[in-house]
């Protein structure tokens, strides 16, 4: 961003995100407050299995014998998930609203090189373009 502020001044920079399909928001959505009820059942000492008439598993009971550790497994497990449906991978690049770079359709990232030669390219196009006369009709 610093190089490409300093090459061209006038170039406006903004990063925004891009949603991944519903079904992974979703999930992520589910996982978020799945989580934080697991945890409140581990701290609270509320055994979920007993009120669907079941046994508590061996991992239920391991959990309630080390709470703080339990909850943690839980956060940081949960949490790696939900960004994982999260993330896109998505980096693109427009210019003037024209895409000029798709990490999804190429797969990498650009090196500095290819940005700064794409962006040249363009920029001249976009000066070639301002210059044409423009015929009346």
């Amino acid at each position: 961003m610093r190089v490409i502020s300093q090459r061209y001044p006038d170039i406006r920079i903004e990063g925004e995100n891009y949603l991944p399909q519903p079904i992974y928001r979703h999930i992520a959505s589910f996982l978020s407050v799945f989580k934080l009820v697991l945890i409140g059942l581990i701290i609270v000492g509320k055994d979920p299995f007993a009120f669907f008439g079941m046994q508590a598993p061996s991992i239920w009971q391991w959990g309630q014998e080390n709470k703080v550790y339990a909850c943690m497994m839980v956060f940081f497990l949960s949490n790696m998930i939900e960004n994982q449906c999260m993330s896109t991978g998505a980096f693109e690049i427009t210019l003037n609203d024209v895409p000029v770079w798709s990490k999804l359709e190429s797969g990498h990232l650009p090196s500095m090189q290819q940005l700064v030669q794409i962006l040249d390219s363009e920029m001249k196009l976009n000066v070639h373009m301002e210059s044409m006369p423009r015929h009346r009709s």
